[in-house]
């Protein structure tokens, strides 16, 4: 039977904090497997790791999480940092985690640490489940990799991410810590695991053509227009407002999307800066993605109010819930930091719909700037401005 505890710290000494948050999660669980950790980019990681070494040896993967976390007792932040870790506890539970840095071939690296990471869970087979962090950047490739090694293994995760979006997240691996490349947890069980992946943006009228993109994440043209235009056009916006970073905010609630091939999933692609002449090395007027994108298919522009993102976490948790045969014992609910962002100061309602539905069922929630998983029948796919919120059944 798995069991799963959360704990956490926001002591502003960081090697006391990976202390106290090691003690809080290990509390009255036995046959630890894994520790998922995450933190804020203003620990020092690595005296976090050192104070979890002092009370725990188990595997160790996550991230950095942007501006706080979300546990039962409601949201942790503070401007000394905090970290928080869910445990899960189980005999029958092998874990593998494998890690490695960035470097010239994303693909080949996914395979290399999916190699590993059977190789570290004591297995010759694949998986049944996978969690996957990385950076912002090349997840793609990096997923194809680890897919090309254990096939299409239904898989969870997000990127690491920071407050500001300056490049200062980190991935955590065992007593790694590094700023590009990736890490994975495969899981082998028979325990149930589900994933609720979705957006819940509304779909409008406004959608085009791709027609031209470059280093796969900029989309240079829609329909044979600047993409920066037809974007502004479609949202009734000036091209010039929407240069640099205006456009990363003013798109978390019009962003874009494009569809799965069955049609089950639209997955979100966030326009993150809006470039100029002279600002980038390609065309003015285009658009930098979160995420890959392909010419000569159709891009949609999505949208939904605040109201809506705040309630889209309690309907995508109750649907994890609702996939489970047995009864739940952990969740682990990645959310965008972009919408995150757009729902401000109005996190504490995120809190009440997520606990509305887990009761009083251990959960974290987890900031990232990108967000992997898939739905019914989709292939396995990242995203962003995303939910991928996973329950863990107790059997």
């Amino acid at each position: 039977m798995l069991k799963s505890n959360v704990g956490y710290s926001i002591n502003p000494d960081s090697f006391t904090a990976g202390i106290e948050t090691a003690k809080l999660t290990s509390k009255n669980l036995n046959n630890i497997k894994l520790g998922l950790l995450f933190t804020s980019v203003k620990n020092d990681i690595k005296e976090v790791i050192k104070g979890i070494r002092k009370e725990t040896d188990i595997p160790i993967i996550g991230c950095t999480s942007s501006g706080g976390i979300i546990v039962q007792e409601g949201i942790i932040e503070s401007k000394n940092g905090f970290a928080g870790m869910m445990m899960l506890s189980d005999e029958n539970l092998k874990v593998g985690v494998a890690c490695h840095e960035a470097g010239k071939d994303a693909r080949a690296i996914g395979r290399k640490v999916a190699i590993q990471a059977v190789q570290n869970a004591g297995s010759t087979r694949a998986p049944a489940y996978f969690y996957m962090v990385a950076s912002p950047r090349q997840e793609e490739d990096y997923l194809m990799g680890i897919q090309d090694v254990i096939g299409r293994v239904p898989m969870f995760g997000g990127s690491a991410a920071d407050d500001t979006v300056e490049g200062k997240w980190k991935i955590i691996c065992n007593e790694k810590t590094f700023t590009d490349g990736v890490a994975v947890a495969f899981f082998y069980t028979d325990t149930e695991i589900t994933t609720a992946y979705q957006s819940a943006y509304r779909e409008t009228d406004n959608i085009g053509l791709i027609t031209e993109v470059k280093d796969n994440r900029t989309l240079v043209s829609i329909d044979g227009i600047s993409a920066l235009k037809k974007y502004a056009n479609w949202i009734n916006e000036s091209p010039q407002d929407l240069r640099g970073q205006n456009l990363l905010k003013a798109s978390i609630t019009k962003p874009l999307g494009v569809k799965d091939p069955l049609g089950n999933l639209t997955v979100v692609r966030h326009p993150m800066f809006g470039n100029d002449m002279g600002t980038r090395t390609v065309t003015d007027d285009t658009i930098t993605l979160g995420n890959k994108v392909v010419e000569k298919t159709a891009i949609i522009q999505l949208e939904a109010t605040v109201d809506e993102l705040i309630n889209a976490t309690g309907e995508t948790t109750r649907q994890a819930k609702e996939q489970l045969y047995t009864e739940p014992a952990a969740y682990l609910l990645i959310h965008c930091g972009g919408r995150k962002l757009a729902i401000g100061d109005r996190l504490e309602e995120v809190h009440k719909q997520i606990k509305s539905i887990t009761k009083n069922v251990p959960f974290i929630t987890v900031f990232t700037f990108g967000e992997y998983g898939y739905s019914e029948h989709s292939a396995n796919i990242c995203g962003g401005l995303m939910l991928s919120f996973t329950a863990f059944g107790k059997n």
